[in-house]
């Protein structure tokens, strides 16, 4: 008689391997230390916010995850790719599917805004028709859709920012990098931004590594949601704080915190209570 297999239970379920795992990793510049021997994994769907005083490597780090630096020691592996191991043509194959919001935009200046944001898609040759619509796509999600003919001069700062965000996600990436994407930005910009973030993360639920500065944009990116039918960021109800959402804390390049967002505001590490004072 023929034997049937049983449904596997969630014990036996498949675990689905972290989007970024770092090992030991360790990056000089001129003999000095900068990254010491890191160690740590970003699950698929998280969002790992990333604190730190300034000059203590969180954008190098960022760069070691999309492969535009080498570590001198240790591994870095992405969507389960060794991309220390890499040959620069599989490293670009691989950026595809990363999208990336650099410090102050880095916007094309010669290029209009829907240059800029399709520019990946140019340089795929993608159907100009489709490429068109996946634009105007994106600029509405970032709320700047009369904004496709203008030039990054004819922007303020937080629009500016808002195309590079829609750059970063029209080609529907699996793993987004924001560095210090409200850096330079007034409050109430800088909220507009930190609102695009929360609803990129709740509505397509992108895997997510982020700098700030900004200890109130970094909580409040922790603590709230974005409601789907208000279309509108809103606090978590009852005080709630975001499952997916966790921290990374460095300090002269070593990592002083790992955790979730209610054991880092209950640390009683002397040092980052003074960090978050």
């Amino acid at each position: 008689m023929a034997t049937t297999l049983p449904n596997p239970s969630p014990q036996q379920a498949p675990i689905a391997e972290p989007v970024v795992v770092f090992d030991n990793v360790c990056i000089r510049f001129d003999a000095k230390p900068v990254l010491e021997n890191l160690s740590f994994s970003v699950d698929r769907g998280e969002q790992l916010i990333i604190l730190g005083p300034a000059g203590t490597g969180k954008s190098v780090l960022l760069k070691l995850v999309d492969g535009l630096l080498e570590p001198d020691s240790g591994s870095i592996h992405v969507f389960g790719e060794n991309i220390t191991a890499m040959r620069e043509t599989d490293r670009f194959k691989l950026r595809s599917r990363i999208g990336m919001v650099f410090q102050e935009s880095a916007l094309f200046d010669s290029l209009n805004v829907e240059d800029n944001v399709a520019y990946r898609l140019n340089e795929e040759r993608a159907d100009p028709a489709e490429s068109h619509r996946r634009v105007e796509e994106v600029l509405n999600f970032v709320s700047l859709p009369t904004a496709i003919s203008k030039f990054p001069s004819e922007l303020s700062g937080g629009m500016r920012r808002r195309v590079s965000i829609a750059r970063a996600i029209i080609t529907t990436p699996d793993l987004i990098l924001y560095d210090s994407p409200t850096g330079g930005l007034d409050p109430i910009t800088s909220t507009t931004i930190v609102e695009l973030i929360v609803k990129q993360r709740d509505v397509s639920h992108t895997t997510a590594l982020l700098i700030t500065h900004r200890l109130q944009d970094a909580f409040t990116l922790a603590t709230n949601r974005w409601n789907v039918e208000e279309n509108k960021m809103e606090p978590i109800p009852n005080g709630g704080i975001d499952d997916s959402t966790r921290f990374l804390v460095l300090n002269e390049g070593r990592i002083v915190y790992l955790g979730n967002t209610r054991d880092l505001v209950h640390s009683e590490d002397p040092w980052i209570q003074q960090y978050l004072a």
